[in-house]
């Protein structure tokens, strides 16, 4: 059931597990831009998406058991946490540039509301296609 859903939605719906960990982490050091000695962190949304996509990668991790936690999606975002590299760290060691973080927060959401707007269109299609129209 799994494989027929993501073949129906495509890469879209992996896209928006990942752009919403990339929202969460970029809110967090939005949050921290005054806490001295934080250091920005981002996730590098193509290289956690290609190993999402990759078969039988570290990312695509699988339960086996009932009682097994699901990963959902986050096990790849985790792990491709990356430090930034400021271009003007504070006196007090803080490396969060607030514009740059905001500029990358509202590009995280462009590409988050396409993918919204690209599995709205594939779900509507779908449910056309079943209704025969």
């Amino acid at each position: 059931m799994d494989k027929m859903i993501d073949a129906a939605l495509g890469v879209h719906s992996r896209a928006l597990a990942v752009g919403a960990k990339r929202m969460e982490v970029l809110a967090g050091n939005m949050a921290n831009s005054d806490t001295p000695g934080f250091k920005a962190r981002d996730v590098d949304f193509r290289a956690v998406l290609r190993d999402e996509m990759r078969p039988g990668s570290a990312a695509a991790l699988r339960t086996t058991h009932d009682r097994h936690i699901p990963t959902n999606g986050h096990a790849a975002a985790e792990t491709n946490l990356k430090y930034r590299i400021p271009n003007h760290p504070a006196l007090d060691g803080n490396t969060v540039d607030s514009q740059m973080e905001q500029a990358a927060f509202g590009e995280a959401a462009v590409r988050y509301q396409a993918s919204l707007d690209f599995l709205g269109g594939r779900i509507d299609g779908l449910r056309k296609a079943l209704r025969g129209e």
